[in-house]
């Protein structure tokens, strides 16, 4: 692998970030490698690295209660045209995107506010009029929903990480498909070792999600937790009820506010109902626990829950099958991700809280930008 010679700059990690930044900076005329393995073909029996992109539906939107989030989300929106242009790969549908609460014990009322003082646009709906205008929730009364109708909607994360993987190895970027198992730094460069050989860096930037800080050796602040979705499989005729239906947000308190998704089309042929919001906080210390996490299939009693919530959410649900599926979350203290520099060779792109998916390209961008060495202090680890 080092027969090629050195490669200026390389990113571990083709996910969402990663994918992202090798894009960025492929366009800009770096020499880039983006390293990291495929998705794996059977949970169960892998035993490399997973990642939580392996999914068709991620809610987009514009609105965050933090600003720098809503800096995040607009700026990636405003790009989605450009990703599937240069790579011809279609990921995103404006299905718009419902904030919906009951308005006496949640704060519903600040997302018209945050949006109002933002410029983003939203209509607001309440009691009988949210029941009119998306008839397939199940109670309406003492409720109030803003619905952002323009960029939002949903992305299949999948299909986005395949859309910047095209464009940036269109742009240049040499796609090396294997997991990094280790990366070393000394005053000449980087080596990022592989099952294949090495590869000798200038530069890295590490966009890893929840393997990034084992991969290190270090911790940088943050905990990985395990998450369960629950994904429900409907018929055609279900499908067609629920056409019109949007990307869903349901404040509530801890364990009652899960986010739902449309009917979103997945690899089977089959479309399928998808919700989230595990209330359950699963450490994973180690990449023991991660492995062993994502082969377990998730939790079965998280599940149950979320069903729960849907039916009481979905006015007369029918559902075929039930699907539970583990996806992994990194948070920290700050409510900021971290971006920036480790050391002179070394940067990281990660830790997300569950908000990345819609935004991780303009996070992919900062997270190139920080390896050339223009770093927001702010967002430095």
């Amino acid at each position: 692998m080092n027969a090629s010679g050195p490669i200026r700059l390389a990113v571990v990690g083709r996910g969402l970030i990663g994918s992202a930044a090798a894009r960025h900076l492929s366009k800009m005329g770096h020499d880039v490698a983006l390293i990291g393995p495929d998705e794996p073909a059977d949970f169960a029996r892998h035993d490399g690295v997973f990642g939580s992109h392996y999914d068709e539906g991620r809610i987009t939107r514009s609105y965050d209660p933090q600003a720098f989030w809503r800096q995040m989300n607009r700026a990636a929106i405003a790009r989605y045209g450009e990703i599937t242009a240069e790579s011809g790969v279609e990921f995103y549908r404006e299905a718009g995107a419902l904030h919906v609460g009951d308005r006496e014990t949640t704060d519903v009322a600040s997302v018209g506010t945050v949006c109002a003082a933002d410029g983003i646009n939203c209509e607001a709906y309440q009691d009988a009029g949210l029941a009119e205008r998306f008839p397939f929730l199940k109670s309406t009364s003492g409720m109030l929903g803003y619905f952002e109708p323009r960029n939002a909607g949903y992305i299949s994360p999948r299909r986005l990480v395949r859309a910047q993987t095209i464009a940036a190895e269109r742009a240049g970027a040499r796609i090396i498909g294997e997991p990094a198992l280790g990366i070393s730094e000394s005053g000449s460069g980087v080596t990022i070792r592989t099952r294949s050989g090495s590869v000798e860096a200038d530069r890295v930037l590490v966009a890893a999600g929840g393997h990034t800080q084992s991969l290190l050796g270090r911790s940088l602040g943050f905990t990985v937790y395990g998450r369960t979705v629950a994904l429900f499989r409907l018929g055609a005729a279900e499908v067609q009820r629920l056409a019109g239906m949007p990307s869903m947000r349901c404040l509530g308190p801890k364990g009652d506010n899960p986010y739902i998704l449309p009917p979103v089309p997945y690899p089977d042929g089959q479309s399928w109902l998808k919700l989230g919001g595990d209330p359950t906080d699963l450490r994973l210390e180690s990449e023991a626990d991660i492995k062993d996490w994502f082969r377990s299939g998730g939790s079965v009693a998280v599940a149950d829950r979320l069903q729960t919530q849907i039916l009481d959410r979905i006015r007369d649900l029918a559902f075929e099958q039930r699907r539970v599926v583990p996806c992994m979350t990194t948070f920290g203290d700050t409510g900021l991700p971290s971006i920036g520099p480790l050391s002179e060779r070394v940067t990281v792109a990660f830790g997300c809280y569950g908000k990345s998916a819609k935004c991780s390209d303009e996070l992919g961008r900062l997270g190139g930008m920080a390896l050339l060495g223009e770093a927001r202090a702010e967002l430095a680890p």
